[in-house]
């Protein structure tokens, strides 16, 4: 079992790119919105390399009247801006909308290398997500990802905020009670 954070991150890594498929992706974004379609605001991360795909995803709630947020950083802070056609790539080659507003959402879908049995998300190590759950309790919290990312456990720390939910190409894994 590899024990240090940034040679399991590399190996999730290698996992995700071994399972990435556009059909997964189709079939995710399908259970995404079937369970969490309802809700009328989303923030939503924009998906680089080998992530689930989350521009279909974007597409289909704009065409349904939602309101689609996507995370621009700031330093540290991490904010979720309004979806505008004109995106621009930030310090790490992400798109991100051009604006400033931090608008709160309903829903937010995290990116991730591996979610465990309990919630717990290892993602690339930065921090922004726990520090935005932290200012935002209120948004639900959801991973999206392949099914061979979930695994029994993964280390988490005391700043970790655990996600409710994770979405994949087989279905919704809900960990917390309270979303039903």
């Amino acid at each position: 079992m590899i024990t240090d954070k940034k040679e399991l991150r590399a190996e999730l890594a290698r996992i995700r790119e071994r399972l990435h498929s556009p059909e997964r992706d189709v079939r995710a974004v399908q259970n995404f919105l079937t369970r969490f379609g309802k809700e009328e605001s989303f923030f939503i991360y924009r998906s680089f390399r080998t992530e689930t795909d989350t521009r279909a995803l974007c597409a289909a709630l704009l065409k349904a009247g939602k309101r689609v947020c996507l995370p621009k950083l700031f330093g540290t802070e991490m904010r979720a801006v309004p979806y505008t056609d004109k995106l621009v790539e930030n310090a790490y080659g992400i798109e991100e909308p051009t604006g400033d507003e931090d608008v709160p959402c309903a829903v937010t879908l995290v990116p991730l290398l591996a979610a465990d049995e309990a919630g717990y998300r290892l993602g690339y190590g930065g921090g922004f997500y726990d520090r935005y759950f932290a200012a935002h309790p209120r948004t639900l919290r959801v991973g999206l990802c392949y099914a061979g990312q979930v695994c029994r456990s993964l280390p988490a720390d005391r700043w970790d905020i655990p996600l409710q939910a994770v979405v994949t190409e087989e279905g919704v894994r809900i960990f917390d009670a309270s979303i039903g």
